[in-house]
């Protein structure tokens, strides 16, 4: 158990990795499809590029969606519309009329019966079909089925044979007639009006109920195609009805029901491409990155990105695939390209666009959009921490996307009239979500822990609160750390190295001398040197000592990790050689480890240019009468010495890069020290 537990212990990182690696592909197969994906490509007017396609089973042959929505109009058209009759309302109205009439026309003259037998006349004509109680705006056409209450069939009219209530009026003076006196007539218009009820009501229920039968019923095919029938030949223009067919047999073979062993083995084979391409970005880290495949921390958030950038993409592409390209893809390589590394990002980039093919709809399109708007991200985008630049690089990505477009629309449609400008607007949209880059690295920051160019720049303010604290205890080495940034500044530039990043591991190096500030002679202002009072040892730990007070102070102050580094590294194992001398001239038995740096030696280029740098600055201090030859021999005996010693074999840098930085700090200390030629009198 015991030897387990320490094998477990010692490879605990390697199985952090594999853990990740199959949390992260379970994951991403879970979000992808678990049908069959139909294995050709083919567009509307196009030639068939594969070999001649035989039907591999029976299917039908779909209808369109227009040809369904105009099968579908055209029943709710020709759809009738449902109302209920009351037939007991025509006998109420007549007893009404008959007692109103009585009352108002007491004379029993014959004019008087003539008239009463003419408005029961009109009462049967005004019920003949019915009275409706509201304008229900129908077409004049539309057919209308009257019900009665127990459900029979009664009458089967046109809606403009029913009556509206605002037409009563008017149809009651021409059932009157002109022979009327006026006011005979208003007063039969008025008893009218006070008895005649409508009896025709809008069954809304059972018109719903009949248009979805009759809807329902609607074929969604047309037609089959049967087993090894030719669908299409090779080099055959896919026209509409190719396209149809093809449509249906794409979307059979996608939609078809899979059995058990169908469905594992798509589970399978989506394993095993998506481990693939997850395996591909941690070889790449573990043979290029060997600093960032060491970090599971680093690992993680690489992974993370990329799971999140597919979960996104697979959530919009089930809402709307329509609004695919409004998801921000570009984030992925600018935060890489953040935090790591420009080649590191657009690797990350191509695999995940790879991944995604699988789901995308035009997939190779979306494929090369991604991809061409990836590498423009990692050409343009530089210097993040400046707002100016993260605009312009975002309207460049922009501009391309719109350009390639419009470039592919052209080559599918050889028109441009149909264009859809709306997709212009998406494009639009996904260069404004990827301004959230900003936010989003600071959230990235806080989480996982990691420093970007942005916090480098917030770190490098002199008037930050170690800084000036720094500038307080030990005027001396902040002054000394200045001198240092612009040295290693300007020698990263030469190279090509990360300037931020070592101006502000060499403005943080020194930070360990604020706690013993006196006993470095930079700060020694009023000529006592405390040293004099201590044995070589004694003075050798004190000035060894300033590297591990300076980690303590930097991890007080939360410095980020890539900062601290440079305090750990930039006397690397080289010894304290004034006092190792003095020593060894009273005791030849001198250990040197006693007066040596605990190191680690530098690691990186920008490591290794700053221990350049401030043993060049720091010695430069003891130059009496400097001259360019004088300079110039002095930088490489200095920088000769170290490598001689070994400090630069673990840092990635060339000799011809260091070359390059002793040509910078020969030119940078012949400025400081103001050296011109001598002109003859």
């Amino acid at each position: 158990m015991k030897e387990l537990l320490n094998k477990w212990y010692k490879n605990h990182a390697l199985v952090y990795k594999i853990l990740l690696f199959l949390v992260t592909t379970l994951f991403i197969v879970y979000l992808f499809p678990k049908t069959g994906k139909f294995r050709y490509s083919f567009e509307k007017g196009k030639p068939w590029q594969s070999e001649n396609l035989y039907a591999p089973f029976n299917f039908a042959i779909k209808k369109s969606k227009d040809e369904i929505e105009k099968e579908q109009l055209g029943i709710e058209n020709d759809a009738s519309v449902y109302f209920d009759i009351d037939l007991s309302t025509q006998k109420q109205v007549k007893q009404s009329y008959t007692e109103k009439f009585n009352e108002s026309f007491i004379d029993s003259s014959s004019t008087n019966a003539i008239l009463f037998k003419k408005g029961n006349s009109i009462i049967s004509k005004l019920y003949d079909n019915g009275i409706l109680d509201t304008d229900y705006s129908y077409a004049e056409d539309k057919s209308v089925v009257l019900v009665s209450s127990d459900n029979t069939v009664e009458k089967r009219i046109e809606y403009k044979n029913l009556i509206e209530i605002n037409q009563l009026r008017t149809r009651l003076e021409d059932y009157l007639g002109t022979t009327m006196s006026s006011e005979k007539k208003n007063r039969m218009i008025s008893l009218f009006f006070d008895i005649i009820k409508p009896n025709v009501t809008l069954n809304e229920n059972l018109t719903k109920k009949t248009l979805e039968e009759q809807l329902s019923q609607i074929s969604l095919t047309r037609g089959s195609i049967d087993i090894d029938q030719l669908i299409i030949s090779k080099g055959q223009v896919v026209e509409d009805e190719e396209y149809n067919i093809l449509n249906s047999l794409k979307s059979e073979y996608e939609s078809q029901v899979w059995n058990t062993a169908n469905y594992n083995w798509v589970l399978v084979a989506y394993t095993l491409l998506v481990a693939l391409a997850l395996l591909m970005l941690l070889l790449f880290l573990q043979k290029y990155r060997m600093e960032v495949f060491q970090n599971n921390t680093k690992v993680t958030f690489i992974f993370f990105n990329i799971a999140i950038m597919i979960l996104l993409t697979t959530l919009v592409i089930n809402f709307n695939s329509q609004y695919i390209y409004v998801v921000p893809l570009c984030v992925l390589p600018l935060v890489l390209k953040a935090f790591f590394d420009a080649r590191l990002g657009l690797f990350a980039h191509v695999l995940t666009v790879l991944l995604l093919g699988f789901i995308v709809p035009n997939s190779y399109e979306y494929m090369f959009l991604q991809i061409i708007a990836g590498i423009v991200t990692i050409l343009t985008v530089s210097e993040l921490y400046k707002r100016a630049n993260l605009f312009i690089s975002v309207g460049q990505i922009t501009l391309i996307y719109i350009i390639a477009y419009f470039a592919f629309f052209v080559i599918h449609e050889g028109q441009i009239t149909s264009l859809k400008w709306e997709t212009f607007g998406l494009f639009i949209l996904c260069g404004l979500a990827t301004l959230f880059v900003q936010p989003l690295i600071y959230i990235y920051e806080k989480i996982f822990g990691l420093v970007s160019d942005v916090s480098l720049l917030e770190l490098s303010d002199t008037n930050a609160k170690l800084l000036k604290e720094l500038s307080n205890k030990a005027p001396g080495s902040f002054h000394h750390s200045l001198n240092v940034a612009n040295l290693a500044e300007a020698s990263a530039n030469e190279i090509g190295a990360n300037a931020m990043l070592v101006r502000v591991g060499a403005l943080y190096h020194d930070i360990g001398k604020m706690k013993n500030p006196t006993y470095f002679t930079e700060n020694q202002s009023n000529g006592i040197n405390p040293h004099d009072e201590l044995s070589s040892q004694e003075s050798a730990k004190v000035i060894i000592d300033h590297v591990l007070n300076g980690i303590e102070i930097a991890k007080k102050y939360n410095l980020p990790d890539r900062v601290v580094d440079f305090i750990r590294t930039h006397h690397g194992t080289s010894v304290v050689y004034y006092f190792y001398m003095k020593e060894k001239a009273e005791n030849e038995e001198v250990k040197i480890e006693d007066f040596s740096y605990p190191g680690p030696k530098p690691f990186s280029k920008e490591t290794a240019i700053l221990m350049m740098c401030d043993s060049v600055e720091a010695a430069s201090k003891s130059l009496k009468e400097p001259t360019t030859t004088k300079i110039n021999d002095f930088v490489e005996n200095i920088i000769n010495k170290q490598m001689e010693s070994g400090q630069f074999l673990n840092a990635n840098i060339t000799f011809k890069e260091i070359q390059s930085i002793k040509k910078v700090l020969k030119h940078k200390l012949a400025n400081i020290y103001h050296l011109r030629i001598e002109y003859p009198e």
